[in-house]
């Protein structure tokens, strides 16, 4: 899952989340422009430059949307998880990193279905204000156990309103920085967008290379 970006002030009720995205890959394959649209482009490439590691053993990726993110994360992860609620998200998302071994792409919603296991870098995109506040808190938990011992936690999402959905980018990171018990390594923001990366190693890029 990733954005559906609107000006327009959110609605009170929140859509059924499975036929919200279901309408949008019934429209387009590519709902977002993601491959198309500079700052979509640019998002990823500011979420890949504020990585801390320059490899990651096993990687987690909910709300891969059709795999564009997940196709350039590939080359930083010597594992790679990715996950999205839609069934025609995963199928688009499996086209796209076909030819990547390392990679695997599963049907699961967040956070419920959530993997087993230990990650060193978890990625959560454009994915977690569509949220209630019982399942933001439930995913801030599950983050808190299945982040591995100096692993990587990067957050990034829209910050303007979303037509239909209560929550901001703004107010999920005000929580996750509120509730992770983790070094804020470091931030980005401006007016569309907001990005946040933990880990309990809380050493610069610069110390993590020093020998």
């Amino acid at each position: 899952m990733t954005v559906g970006r609107s000006t327009q002030e959110p609605n009170a009720q929140e859509p059924d989340a499975q036929d919200y995205f279901a309408g949008l890959y019934q429209r387009s394959n590519d709902p977002w422009l993601l491959r198309d649209r500079w700052y979509e482009r640019r998002k990823r490439a500011l979420t890949l430059a504020a990585l801390p590691d320059e490899r990651y053993r096993r990687a987690y990726e909910p709300g891969c949307a059709n795999g564009e993110l997940t196709a350039e994360l590939a080359s930083r992860c010597e594992m790679l998880l990715a996950a999205d609620l839609n069934p025609a998200a995963v199928e688009l998302a499996r086209q796209r990193v076909a030819h990547l071994q390392h990679v695997r792409v599963e049907q699961r919603a967040m956070p419920n279905e959530w993997p087993d296991g230990e990650f060193d870098l978890i990625v959560i995109s454009e994915v977690a204000y569509y949220l209630n506040e019982a399942q933001l808190a439930e995913l801030i938990a599950k983050l808190t156990v299945s982040l591995a011992e100096g692993g990587t936690l990067i957050a990034c999402h829209w910050r303007r309103p979303i037509k239909g959905w209560p929550h901001s980018g703004d107010h999920v990171h005000r929580e996750l920085r509120a509730k992770l018990t983790l070094p804020l390594l470091s931030c980005y923001r401006d007016d569309d967008m907001v990005l946040d990366v933990w880990s309990s190693n809380a050493r610069s890029v610069h110390q993590r290379e020093a020998r």
